[in-house]
């Protein structure tokens, strides 16, 4: 089964049981909501935690959240630097041209004509629109804006990525 982070604990808030996480994901608001179901990954161990959120709310930059069944500070600090986590059957499906980051990291770039530019290895998200970091086999990487003009094709199944490879846009 295929894991996707969602949230790092980072410290505790308070004596009530609170722990500040901070967000790894677009839908906070979906993966933070009271009930939804994460699974806690702690540094050098296999198993996950179970955790079922009791409360939640938006705190500066960060989520502060309780768990059911866990009253207390000492029933949650043993999960300082856990990584909540979902899991791949609780992805929610998402609207025509919207991807997750893990189905576009790792695609081929590739020209209308068919040259290789490169692989997505990072996505910058600047506000008006995600900028892809596309590495080529040498040199520097190129910084693809995600736009229509630009992207032309996004093929998932075979991690394939045809672009417009306007003037300017490589150098």
């Amino acid at each position: 089964m295929q894991w996707f982070n969602v949230g790092e604990l980072v410290n505790t808030h308070g004596v009530q049981g609170e722990v500040r996480v901070l967000s790894r994901t677009d839908f906070p608001e979906e993966r933070f909501a009271v009930g939804s179901e994460l699974s806690l990954f702690m540094p050098n161990e296999n198993k996950p935690v179970q955790l079922k959120i009791a409360s939640s709310r938006r705190h500066k930059n960060f989520y502060l959240l309780t768990f059911e069944n866990h009253f207390n500070l000492s029933h949650v600090e043993k999960y300082k630097s856990g990584m909540l986590k979902i899991s791949e059957k609780q992805l929610s499906d998402l609207e025509e041209n919207e991807f997750y980051y893990h189905e576009i990291i790792g695609c081929k770039v590739v020209s209308l004509e068919g040259e290789t530019i490169g692989t997505v290895t990072e996505i910058l998200e600047t506000g008006a629109n995600d900028v892809w970091t596309v590495t080529p086999e040498t040199g520097k990487p190129h910084y693809i804006p995600y736009i229509e003009d630009i992207v032309k094709d996004i093929d998932i199944p075979n991690k394939t990525i045809t672009i417009d490879v306007m003037e300017g846009l490589l150098s």
